[in-house]
């Protein structure tokens, strides 16, 4: 029996960027249904729930953004290695089926996950340069604000003891 020895490489900085690239930019025309799709449900979503539920439903939809986010700051070499340690607690928190709302409740099941990520991230700028999240932002609008507002709108919204719950869990990771 032989034993495989796995050798590794650093990668250059222009092939760490063709990576990045290749992971996280996307092709206009490749996602053109996506956006279409994403600006039907926004569209729906208004139309169905009113005011409110259309401005949840807004918020919402930013939640796979900020997951590219959060994959992007995993790969950005600026941010600490605690603070990506922190960032793969979130991205966990977002993937696995154990949430404060179940996720298989329709509209809400993923605020939870939206409100987690944005606390979290909030956290994280305690520590590093703003310039850092903005800079690897690909979502609609000014991140710091949307964050400011889902914040805001979560705290309306939600009940102080899920607010609570997500808070606790964001201090024990």
């Amino acid at each position: 029996m032989t034993d495989d020895i796995l050798v590794t490489r650093e990668i250059s900085p222009e092939e760490q960027e063709e990576l990045d690239h290749k992971i996280f930019e996307s092709d206009p025309v490749k996602f053109k249904f996506y956006e279409d799709l994403r600006q039907k449900a926004k569209g729906w979503t208004k139309e169905k729930t009113g005011k409110l539920g259309g401005k949840l439903g807004e918020y919402l939809f930013l939640l796979p953004d900020f997951f590219i986010l959060l994959g992007r700051l995993m790969i950005d070499k600026r941010v600490p290695t605690k603070q990506k340690a922190y960032v793969g607690g979130i991205i966990a928190y977002v993937i696995l089926p154990f949430d404060i709302i179940p996720d298989f409740i329709p509209v809400i099941g993923y605020l939870d996950d939206l409100v987690l990520v944005v606390m979290g991230l909030n956290m994280i700028l305690n520590e590093i340069d703003s310039a850092i999240i903005i800079d690897n932002w690909s979502g609609e609008g000014d991140v710091l604000k949307q964050m400011q507002g889902i914040v805001a709108a979560a705290e309306a919204f939600l009940d102080r003891r899920v607010l609570r719950r997500i808070k606790r869990w964001l201090r024990r990771f």
